[in-house]
């Protein structure tokens, strides 16, 4: 993840217990593709990653987000004239793990903010992920990058069952 941590956690401290990117107990992140078969990959990248972390309480609902987020990025945060194939990774899913929060992140080149489709119309074939992530998440958010990097970063927070403790 090299020292843009910091940058993308951010907006994460805002109205949260502070997020220390120093604490974090474990990361992992993945390049992706400009091409749709780059879901998979993602959720595949996600559940070793998980299986490796013992996140079992939370597993099917962050792997779900993650394929929300990393379609939206494909479908509308990439331009038209990107080149479908696996020319350089335009899309970087991070993984980040406290000992009781998960962190999904997906940074993308656009600038646009991500905007929800109709919830209300739930036979629609599309629109709904914005949805989707905050129904499975526990808070989710946005934001642009500064420095060198370009385009945004959207995230969702999921807070984790600690080990030896009931909900």
């Amino acid at each position: 993840m090299g020292t843009n941590g910091s940058t993308m956690l951010e907006p994460l401290r805002q109205g949260l217990p502070p997020l220390d990117p120093a604490a974090v107990s474990d990361a992992a992140s993945c390049a992706l593709p400009a091409r749709y078969e780059a879901v998979r990959e993602a959720r595949q990248f996600t559940r070793r990653t998980l299986d490796q972390w013992d996140v079992g309480d939370r597993f099917d609902d962050i792997c779900l987000v993650v394929s929300e987020l990393v379609t939206n990025a494909l479908r509308h945060a990439l331009p038209s004239d990107t080149p479908r194939d696996d020319q350089g990774p335009p899309v970087r899913l991070h993984l980040m793990r406290w000992t009781s929060r998960l962190v999904c992140a997906v940074r993308d080149p656009s600038h646009d903010s991500p905007v929800a489709g109709d919830s209300d119309d739930f036979s629609a074939e599309s629109g709904r992920g914005l949805f989707l992530v905050d129904s499975f998440a526990d808070s989710w958010g946005w934001h642009p990058l500064a420095g060198t990097l370009s385009g945004k970063v959207v995230w969702a927070l999921f807070r984790l069952q600690q080990p030896g403790t009931a909900e």
